[in-house]
């Protein structure tokens, strides 16, 4: 295992620098660093300016395993922290806070390295313009990279002795960013033909031994496996299905689950899903609990629905502000190793759950004398439960007690330990995405807990992490909400609140995603070449204004903000917003046509807006458990072109101006009634549960 550290500095040997007075955690890890680290402000931008000094920026996040590497090593050592502080106007930046910030800068990391990564190290002119940059630098020259010390001197001389040269290079370079802020015009059209061809070249880097795509370092790739679950709902291609489930399967079953507490780490190290990088990121957790409560819909396992369950639990166990936001990440290391607080030795699980039934639980679990990873165990399972119970020759019932109960004694154990540091700030982009999996789960799973927290956390973000003109901030921490939010903001909120919305009712969901896509389509739309940017007309003016064509570990601003439109746009009846929805996949269609993999979201909204809607307009009888049903009953099946509208008969009035939906749908003898329409027309209305299911081809069971 490797060591590194999260915690700043003891105060007493370190005084502050001006970073003390920021809330992002990443930030004040720094605080008590020798180098002067600045904020990104008016303040270092304005001395580099006046001195004429190259800016060093480095850019990384709390949870960033080698930016703790990097700060231990270097910031933190007085003589390296001296040849910055003489040279340099150093601006240290949360990625997670200005991703607008880190889009450009790694943009040109990328140009001129050929790679990038956390964390980024980059050198600008005065005029913020790079010329220089890489990722992390090791304290003296080792393993083929110069050390940061000679970086420093070398960058610091030829400022000194070629400056004109840097000016040029740096102009050249923010040219071609400027220009990444559109792509061409696709050549076909968006149809059905698109889709299919996508999710053939999805398929093609299939791993069929372990599941997942590609090869180590392995990532979970959540919106492609949403893009062929759509690919089998529409053409019932079965290598589609099998890619799905083998992959959740191979997942759930791997050590980038926590088979203890509940939820995924960032990836695998390796391509068999044994060995996380053991960082656990909110937006992770909420993008696979979304796809596994969509292939839990699909094929009706229990298995997917209960990985769901787990994961939604340990969110709400361990991610949940006592206000009701999302907190943001946990970090891979306790102690200062990395790793720690997961894995364990065979011993440790002998003395905490006795030696026969350690025997058992180390032969299910993977768990050695010699360990599985660097002289440690980290839980996994190479036999299905099933496979195991026939292998031991056990009850299977019994066995999964027994394994239920050791995990659980294991858990508190666990719980003892020292645990990874956390980012307790409250995004709103992360928290809307998990808002959307909370309120399908709610209904899916059959679990008002659920449908809570996702109406906490949305009225957390409403009330507290918006402007006085609507407008809203991106990131909250100890009392304070800040910074202009972006177009994943606005884009991941308001599908949130839309499917918070449906699966509740409540007026003040639907009626806040409308006032919030008003926002983002004001703030955001390039009515030159179509999409969306991905700062705001009200931002800060940058180097360059991009757009966020291409899904990374979240899904990409424009295919987010399609997604979101074209629902709510079916929802509500509103053709502005489908358009608007439409015009974002027109300017990315060109990267659905060449490259698939990266436009897995805007593929998912794709599918939506081709399909062919099916719209339930909800009406609340007198008995409110019968109500809940149908929305559950509703819930049950893959069905992912529906819309639903409900409202208790009192609320629909005040509703079908925003949800024409609605509108003269009255309840049936005092029951529940559903009015389901398709293709413009409606059919008879059903009325309970059972006419629901009846609609929709009988009660599904599961196995």
């Amino acid at each position: 295992m490797t060591s590194s550290s999260s915690e700043p500095a003891p105060t007493s040997s370190h005084p502050t620098n001006r970073l003390a007075g920021e809330t992002s955690p990443y930030l004040l890890q720094h605080a008590h660093n020798p180098v002067e680290w600045y904020p990104w402000g008016p303040e270092a931008l304005a001395r580099a300016k006046r001195e004429d000094k190259p800016i060093f920026l480095s850019i990384g996040y709390s949870a960033c395993h080698w930016c703790h590497v990097m700060e231990r090593e270097s910031f933190e050592d007085p003589a390296i922290a001296a040849l910055m502080n003489e040279h340099f106007v150093n601006i240290k930046v949360d990625r997670e806070e200005r991703p607008d910030l880190d889009q450009i800068y790694m943009a040109a990391v990328q140009a001129m390295t050929g790679h990038g990564g956390w964390p980024m190290s980059v050198f600008l002119t005065p005029d913020l313009q790079p010329f220089f940059g890489g990722t992390y630098f090791p304290p003296v020259d080792s393993r083929g990279m110069a050390g940061f010390p000679r970086v420093l001197a070398s960058v610091h001389r030829a400022w000194e002795e070629r400056r004109d040269e840097i000016r040029s290079a740096a102009e050249a370079m923010t040219e071609q960013l400027r220009g990444l802020g559109t792509i061409p015009k696709g050549s076909g059209a968006l149809d059905a033909g698109l889709l299919d061809r996508a999710a053939r070249a999805i398929l093609r880097n299939f791993d069929p031994t372990h599941g997942g795509f590609g090869r180590a370092p392995k990532f979970p790739h959540p919106m492609d496996l949403k893009v062929l679950m759509r690919h089998q709902a529409r053409t019932g291609d079965a290598s589609a299905l099998h890619a799905v489930r083998h992959t959740l399967d191979k997942m759930a079953r791997g050590g980038i689950y926590d088979h203890l507490g509940g939820g995924f780490a960032r990836y695998s190290t390796d391509e068999r899903w044994l060995v996380p990088h053991f960082e656990k990121m909110l937006y992770d957790n909420a993008l696979l609990a979304s796809a596994y409560l969509e292939a839990y819909q699909l094929t009706r396992d229990a298995g997917f629905g209960r990985v769901a369950r787990e994961t939604l639990d340990y969110v709400l166990g361990r991610m949940t502000d006592p206000a009701g936001g999302f907190y943001s990440t946990e970090d891979a290391d306790s102690e200062g190793v990395e790793g720690k607080y997961y894995v364990w030795s065979l011993a440790e699980v002998a003395g905490i759950l006795g030696a026969d039934r350690a025997k058992t639980f180390g032969y299910v679990y993977d768990i050695t004398a010699q360990g599985n990873w660097e002289g440690h165990n980290i839980l996994n399972l190479p036999k299905t439960i099933d496979q195991a119970a026939k292998l031991l020759g056990r009850d299977e019932a019994g066995l999964r007690a027994e394994l239920d109960a050791c995990r659980a004694e294991l858990l508190a154990a666990r719980d003892r330990r020292v645990p990874p540091g956390k980012d307790t700030k409250v995004l709103v982009s992360w928290n809307g995405l998990m808002i959307a999996a909370m309120a399908d789960a709610g209904r899916i799973l059959r679990d008002e807990r659920y449908l809570e927290a996702a109406g906490r956390a949305a009225g957390f973000l409403l009330d507290r992490m918006r402007r006085d003109d609507g407008r809203l901030l991106h990131t909250y921490r100890d009392g304070r909400a800040h910074l202009d939010a972006y177009l994943d903001d606005y884009a991941n909120l308001i599908d949130g609140l839309t499917r918070l919305y449906e699966a509740t009712g409540e007026p003040r969901w639907i009626e806040s995603a409308l006032e919030l896509a008003r926002v983002l389509i004001d703030e955001f739309a390039d009515p030159a070449h179509g999409g969306f940017f991905y700062t705001g007309h009200h931002h800060e003016a940058l180097i360059a204004r991009q757009k966020d064509f291409y899904d990374n570990a979240t899904p990409s601003g424009n295919g987010m903000a399609a997604t979101a439109l074209v629902r709510l746009g079916a929802l509500t009846g509103r053709d502005d917003l489908t358009g608007a929805g439409r015009s974002a996949l027109e300017s990315v269609q060109l990267v659905l046509e060449r490259e698939p993999a990266a436009g897995g979201q805007s593929l998912i909204a794709l599918d939506f807006l081709l399909g062919s809607t099916r719209e339930f307009a909800v009406i609340a009888g007198s008995d409110t458990d019968e109500y809940r049903a149908v929305l559950e009953a509703i819930a049950t099946p893959f069905l992912p072109h529906k819309v639903v509208a409900p409202a208790t008969y009192d609320q629909a009035g005040i509703l079908e101006r925003q949800v024409p939906l609605l509108a003269d749908r009255p309840p049936r003898d005092g029951r529940t009634t559903t009015y389901i329409c398709e293709h413009f027309a409606c059919r008879e209305p059903v009325v309970g549960v059972a006419g629901v299911e009846a609609a929709l081809g009988g009660p599904s069971t599961v196995r």
